[in-house]
């Protein structure tokens, strides 16, 4: 046999082992509620050569590769064990296996011990998106792609504004289609005659109205529903509140930066303090999630003395195509054709979620003509001085080990560009090779998916506040944030 022949049968049957674990990764979702990945990289709803890919990439990121065959064998004993709702690493499940798979069901009943309790499923959560623009489709897909056993957030309507007589099918089509993040993996379809769109067997109520106060939710069989405005409109507790007026809704999240006293939530970084008395948070915004976790891995490490954080901003739709009015200060000028200086909020925000940096940022915005995709640039003078290997190192490592490995994700390569990490899972992206370090001056780019990556936020908040994040498996000593 040739080398050629030889190299096609091995990555024949490497196919043939990623085959084989989808329907186990599937079914695990569909019947228990659980989420796996590999080292953090999610696996759920990847085809055959996606899941390849991440084996090659986890490897590069520094850890030990991982046999596709140790990987179908700790799958194989996850059906076996039929753990509860849970997030469980497979990678960090299959480092012990290594071609022994002799016990192999017996060591993870140890490791997963907390996920085989015979304990009731929770209850699902009732979750309205009022608003169904761009955060709000990405939310719905998740949502619906998260369904798994029905434990976890249950979507179950959008709130908006009738726009034409045929509203239901355009609404049901924005959904199939996306020009950014491709097709939605699945069937849609629309229920006319009740208002519904039905994605992948979730219905989905269709509610016109224009006022947050004015729903019965109740008569839709929605109860103690989550609403997450995705308007925009309402920004402050009195606004929000008008949502709590509404029968059956029980909170209120926005997907926006919350004025006044309410509570910024970046998931990693201060979720903890949020509260069963809070009816109405903020998830803040997309570059306040970006940047606060790899702020906050750097302050811990290094101390962060002040900083400018300057964002390259793809468009959005605040802006306009060709040039007219606009109430804001350039952004009246054509979105695909200039680059345009705009103000951002997200340096003051991050001490909202990280009071320790408070009056140490400051920051500014530029918006490009791309759809999606955004690049923060942080540039930090720092306590104690840095090399660049070593703060990169130590930044790979938080991606890989830490408690903020949900949120910071690294990469290093000379060819990547923004639309490499539309779709990404994390609020932000390190790009290593692009770290300058000159003593205790120190310049991060930062890339995060402001649409995807922020969408993957807020459905971490959204399941804190209903109690259904799942418990992570399995526990490991993990790379503290300050060494």
């Amino acid at each position: 046999m040739n080398d050629f022949a030889a190299r096609r049968d091995d990555w024949k049957a490497r196919e043939e082992l990623a085959e084989r674990m989808i329907p186990l990764i599937g079914g695990l979702n569909r019947e228990r509620d659980v989420v796996t990945s590999l080292h953090g990289h999610r696996l759920l709803g990847l085809g055959t050569t996606e899941i390849l890919e991440v084996h090659e990439r986890v490897a590069a990121l520094g850890h030990d590769e991982l046999a596709l065959e140790d990987t179908l064998a700790v799958l194989e004993a996850l059906r076996q064990l039929s753990p509860s709702a849970a997030s469980l690493d497979v990678g960090r499940l299959a480092e012990s296996v290594q071609g022994d798979v002799a016990g192999l069901v017996d060591r993870l009943r140890t490791e997963l011990a907390p996920a085989l309790s015979e304990a009731s499923p929770a209850e699902p959560t009732d979750v309205v998106l009022y608003g169904f623009g761009r955060i709000g489709r990405l939310l719905a897909r998740i949502l619906i792609a998260h369904t798994g056993g029905g434990s976890g957030l249950r979507l179950r309507a959008i709130v908006v504004r009738k726009g034409a007589e045929n509203d239901l099918v355009k609404r049901a089509s924005l959904l199939l289609r996306d020009s950014v993040h491709g097709r939605f993996e699945g069937s849609v379809d629309v229920d006319e005659e009740n208002s519904q769109i039905i994605a992948n067997g979730t219905r989905i109520q269709v509610i016109y109205s224009d006022d947050p106060a004015a729903i019965d939710y109740t008569a839709y069989g929605i109860h103690d529903a989550i609403v997450v405005d995705n308007t925009g409109r309402w920004r402050d507790e009195a606004g929000l509140s008008r949502h709590l007026e509404s029968t059956g809704v029980a909170r209120v999240l926005l997907t926006a930066p919350g004025k006044g006293e309410l509570k910024n939530i970046v998931h990693g970084i201060n979720h903890d303090t949020i509260e069963d008395a809070d009816r109405i948070l903020s998830a803040a915004s997309c570059t306040t999630n970006a940047i606060t976790p790899v702020l906050k891995a750097v302050d811990e490490a290094y101390g962060i003395v002040r900083g400018h954080v300057e964002t390259v901003h793809s468009f959005t739709n605040d802006q306009n195509l060709i040039d007219n009015f606009h109430s804001g200060d350039r952004r009246g000028r054509s979105a695909v054709l200039n680059m345009v200086i705009t103000e951002t909020g997200a340096a003051k925000a991050v001490a909202r979620a990280l009071p320790e940096l408070a009056g140490k940022l400051t920051g500014s915005a530029i918006r490009v003509p791309t759809p999606d995709v955004s690049l923060a640039v942080l540039h930090l003078t720092l306590e104690r001085p840095a090399e660049k290997a070593e703060i990169n190192d130590y930044l790979r490592r938080v991606s890989l080990h830490s408690k903020l490995r949900q949120q910071i994700d690294y990469v290093e390569s000379p060819e990547v560009v923004s639309t490499d990490f539309v779709g990404s899972h994390r609020a932000g992206i390190v790009d290593g090779l692009a770290t300058i370090a000159n003593g205790t001056d120190v310049i991060l780019y930062v890339w995060y998916d402001n649409e995807y990556g922020y969408s993957s936020q807020v459905i971490r908040v959204l399941e804190v506040m209903a109690g259904s994040h799942p418990i992570v498996l399995p526990v490991r000593r993990e790379v503290t944030l300050h060494g």
